[in-house]
């Protein structure tokens, strides 16, 4: 579907103006899914090298967090599988259809059991209070509307449910930041990927608690540990 015949077909939506960011909004999520659906076969491999160099741990480290009823917001092709601990009951969501066989093809050959669904990290499926940790590891960033997507995984969180993150994030270096800021346009075309986000931002406006955060890499990668208040209440 083109940008053209979007517009040309829900006119009366358009000048309303909703109409207008809707379809915007529609458009960049099939450009996303579209973009990982095309990098699926490769992207392990060309990932590795970039989380090798940046994150470290961090995925080992996220997946020690989780505990209960988990889901993975952007599961992709499954990389953390193999972290989680063995008792935890575990969903998985993502966009693109290509991503998810891959994550299945590497659940079926952990023997991790795993209910891996397509869905939207902005529009969560799920009941209210329906898990008891929501992991996203460098999804965020991806995401075209990341406010949403904090605003849904904590809806479907339990009151004193978990949200653990990994992320490259908006650096707090300021020249690593300039440097970002000159080639965000760019990335964003290139990869359907933002330098500039700081979801930590999001997490706090939800009302979550943050237990802990920290930086690395000159700013620009950052792990968060934080929990819904037990009574639901928002900050």
């Amino acid at each position: 579907m083109t940008p053209g015949a979007v517009r040309a077909a829900t006119p009366a939506r358009q000048e309303t103006g909703l109409g207008g960011a809707e379809n915007r909004a529609m458009i960049q999520k099939d450009r996303v899914r579209s973009y990982f659906d095309e990098q699926a076969p490769h992207y392990d491999q060309r990932i590795r090298f970039f989380e090798r160099i940046l994150c470290g741990d961090g995925r080992q480290w996220a997946c020690a967090q989780a505990a209960g009823e988990v889901l993975e917001v952007a599961i992709g092709t499954g990389r953390n599988l193999a972290f989680y601990p063995k008792e935890v009951r575990l969903t998985g969501i993502d966009m693109s259809p290509a991503m998810l066989d891959i994550a299945r093809r590497r659940a079926q050959g952990l023997g991790r059991p795993v209910d891996l669904q397509p869905g939207d990290a902005e529009a969560l499926t799920f009941a209210d209070g329906s898990f008891d940790t929501v992991v996203c590891t460098l999804s965020l960033c991806c995401v075209p509307d990341e406010r949403k997507a904090v605003a849904e995984i904590k809806r479907v969180l339990r009151p004193g449910g978990r949200l653990v993150l990994l992320d490259h994030v908006r650096s707090n270096v300021a020249p690593v930041q300039a440097i970002q800021r000159l080639m965000e346009t760019f990335w964003c075309r290139l990869h359907a990927d933002s330098l500039l986000r700081h979801p930590l931002e999001q997490v706090r406006a939800e009302g979550f608690e943050v237990l802990w955060h920290e930086r690395s890499k000159l700013g620009i990668v950052e792990r968060v540990l934080a929990r819904k208040p037990a009574n639901g209440a928002t900050a």
